[in-house]
């Protein structure tokens, strides 16, 4: 098993990852009857997708000798209505790292390879944006 998650009532849930013991919450979100404390699953999905890219990348920047520390992602999900779903998923990646162009490729390529990029339905928007030598915006 990978994980085990427990309904805390209340549109909550606490999943716990076996391997390590970490532990997540997850509220119902406020548009469908939540309360908006914490990621929503579908918040969870996005995450997963930003979270994945950056790891995959972190990996190929390591390869090369390079250090991705203090890059950031701004995620934004977007929900369709009918039937309720994620419609599509924005993401700004924000480095302070300027690599070259050579470099840049292979980081980028790397990005679109993880898993959860590559698991998700194709009529799915996925938008991204690198940002190479630049502070996240926020």
């Amino acid at each position: 098993m990978t994980s085990k998650i427990t309904y805390l009532g209340n549109l909550r849930t606490e999943s716990v990852h076996l391997q390590s013991g970490a532990r997540i919450l997850s509220d119902a979100p406020l548009d469908n009857q939540g309360q908006g404390e914490a990621f929503s699953p579908t918040d969870l999905v996005a995450n997963a997708l930003g979270s994945c890219m950056m790891t995959i990348m972190g990996i190929k920047a390591r390869d090369m000798d390079l250090d991705l520390v203090g890059t950031t992602l701004e995620i934004t999900k977007v929900m369709h209505s009918e039937p309720r779903r994620i419609g599509a998923i924005h993401i700004q990646i924000y480095s302070p790292f300027q690599p070259n162009e050579k470099e840049q490729v292979l980081l980028e390529r790397a990005a679109f390879s993880c898993p959860v990029f590559l698991s998700l339905h194709p009529e799915l928007e996925k938008s991204i944006v690198f940002h190479w030598g630049q502070s996240q915006s926020l």
